[in-house]
């Protein structure tokens, strides 16, 4: 059970209790230790926020009008915003920044997110590959700035990461975002501190950012005052927050530590990485929507797919028309994630992946379909057709008779909508 599961089930059975008296509210505080000590945050950390909300709860009245159980779920709220760390919100400037990180962190992958995020909104970016011991580094540094369509400067089998940094930026002065990835170790040790300084006198950076994994739990906030003994942190970011079960313990050790959280590792493409917000982050772990990280997500789904978005105003619905609609779903990252987004994060894992599956698999199809049966779904009601489809796209008759009935489905309800002029203008003013 990950810390947001955990927290959604406490605040649930708080949610259902008939009587909020003592008992039920020391029975929600160990609810609350069980999923805070599972997703390995500090014991101490723990038993303070949950003596602090028992106090609240116990010794003062809520609000006239506001019910005891919504007055309690608002006490901890703020006490877990205030647990995980303060929002950071980056300026969007000229800047050097150095990248920081111990092996398995996460540094490279990240390094080619932070700067796709700058050059999104509008700042050409360059990376720079001065990690000079780790093999291959080079050439993943490479192949990620080629995905991103990112400008790359490297210099391969060069030992001397001063040396690489000082040409890079002689020949690409015109970088707005110059992002330095540096080498790693198993340990911050003597040798690494003194190249990490090294790097950073020559390079003169404006943000110096260590990247830590989501896994590393209560580890984090050592590595934090660690490294910030050694060479001063801007900040640090948390990577693999999408799949580590400590995401909660990095997070609260980081902020403990002091370490300013900048940034957010949420999934694996390049567009996965977010500004830290800890109220939209606690937001989410409690089932709350987020319809604003909803709608930049379809936006840069949207660039990713490279599709316009006059293509995505549906006026009639074919196979087309919907093929371009499933593209750029999947660029949207997991249906979990989005569901996640909407304030649905508990739809049952099979349920999700059984329907993830099923679009995926729909995908396929209408990409075996010719042009004239995408815009014409009639045709595909020809048993040679459908036969033909589905050899072409390695599925069975089945699936392709599926998609025509889940499609005629689809049908229906557009056009059910699309005659309904009062949702029409009210879906617009909310798209607004």
């Amino acid at each position: 059970m990950d810390l947001g599961e955990g927290l959604r089930q406490a605040m649930a059975r708080l949610q259902r209790a008939t009587i909020i008296d003592a008992k039920t509210i020391r029975e929600f505080n160990k609810e609350l230790q069980k999923a805070l000590l599972s997703s390995d945050v500090e014991v101490k950390l723990v038993f303070n926020f949950t003596k602090e909300i028992e106090e609240k709860a116990l010794k003062s009245r809520p609000p006239q009008g506001v019910a005891p159980r919504d007055y309690i779920t608002n006490l901890v709220y703020d006490g877990l915003v205030e647990l995980m760390g303060k929002t950071y919100a980056p300026e969007l400037k000229p800047k050097r920044i150095l990248l920081m990180g111990l092996y398995g962190s996460g540094k490279t992958t990240t390094a080619a997110k932070l700067a796709k995020y700058y050059q999104d909104r509008g700042l050409s970016a360059l990376l720079v590959c001065c990690d000079v011991t780790r093999p291959a580094a080079y050439e993943q540094l490479e192949t990620l700035a080629r995905q991103a369509n990112i400008t790359f400067f490297g210099m391969k089998g060069e030992k001397d990461a001063t040396k690489v940094i000082r040409k890079a930026m002689e020949a690409h002065k015109d970088r707005k975002i110059i992002i330095c990835d540096t080498s790693g170790r198993n340990a911050l040790d003597t040798d690494l501190i003194t190249e990490l300084k090294s790097v950073a006198g020559e390079f003169n950076p404006d943000e110096k950012i260590l990247v830590i994994s989501a896994d590393t739990g209560q580890v984090a906030g050592t590595q934090a005052t660690e490294f910030d003994r050694a060479v001063k942190l801007s900040g640090v970011i948390v990577t693999k927050m999408d799949g580590s079960g400590k995401g909660g313990g990095a997070l609260s050790a980081a902020n403990a530590a002091h370490a300013n959280i900048m940034y957010i590792g949420t999934g694996e493409r390049l567009g996965n990485i977010e500004p830290y917000d800890s109220g939209k982050f606690i937001g989410r772990l409690l089932g709350m929507p987020d319809l604003m990280l909803l709608v930049d997500t379809v936006q840069q789904a949207i660039r990713d797919a490279g599709v316009k978005e006059e293509d995505l105003e549906v006026n009639e619905l074919n196979f087309e028309t919907f093929y371009t609609q499933l593209k750029t779903m999947g660029k949207m990252g997991s249906l979990k994630g989005m569901l996640g987004m909407i304030g649905a994060p508990d739809v049952p894992k099979e349920l999700v992946d059984q329907n993830e599956d099923k679009l995926n698999k729909y995908k396929v199809i209408i990409g075996s379909m010719t042009k004239e049966e995408r815009k014409n779904e009639r045709l595909m009601h020809d048993p040679d057709r459908i036969l033909r489809v589905a050899k072409g796209s390695g599925t069975s008759e089945k699936d392709v008779h599926q998609l025509l009935s889940d499609f005629n489905k689809m049908h229906k309800t557009f056009n059910m909508l699309k005659n309904d002029r009062n949702f029409i203008k009210k879906f617009s003013k909310f798209m607004k």
